[in-house]
């Protein structure tokens, strides 16, 4: 009976970890891809391609199908947390950390402006009017 309680406990868990997570699934990717053609939106390559989150993760994009493109590994990582891919100076998505969210009112929180000991840009997400997380 507590393998059963374990069991069940640690797919709660996963079930809560993979919906606040990057992870795609496998049916949201077989859709993408169909309806990306199999090619970069950016550069029409189709080699090395990656599945890229239209408004970055980081500033509250889902894995949802519509908020999930193709790109080329080279377009992809040029596009980091922006809207630009720096190669091909062409815009591919939405930077809500710019102001430019796709959808608004999914949006509740935004990443904190406090930085790390090390210097670094906090990356904890903060519902507070000051912009700063309950570690800043």
């Amino acid at each position: 009976m507590k393998k059963l309680y374990f069991i069940l406990l640690f797919l709660l868990i996963n079930l809560c970890y993979f919906s606040q997570s990057r992870y795609i699934p496998v049916g949201t990717k077989q859709v993408v891809y169909a309806r990306d053609g199999g090619i970069c939106q950016c550069c029409g390559s189709s080699q090395s391609l990656e599945y890229d989150h239209i408004m970055p993760f980081s500033c509250g994009g889902t894995s949802s199908v519509s908020n999930i493109q193709l790109l080329c590994l080279q377009c992809n990582r040029s596009k980091s947390n922006s809207c630009y891919c720096k190669v091909h100076n062409r815009r591919v998505g939405v930077n809500c950390c710019d102001g430019n969210p796709t959808n608004k009112s999914s949006i509740t929180s935004s990443q904190c402006t406090g930085t790390t000991q090390k210097g670094a840009r906090c990356k904890n997400r903060t519902k507070n009017s000051s912009g700063r997380c309950h570690l800043h």
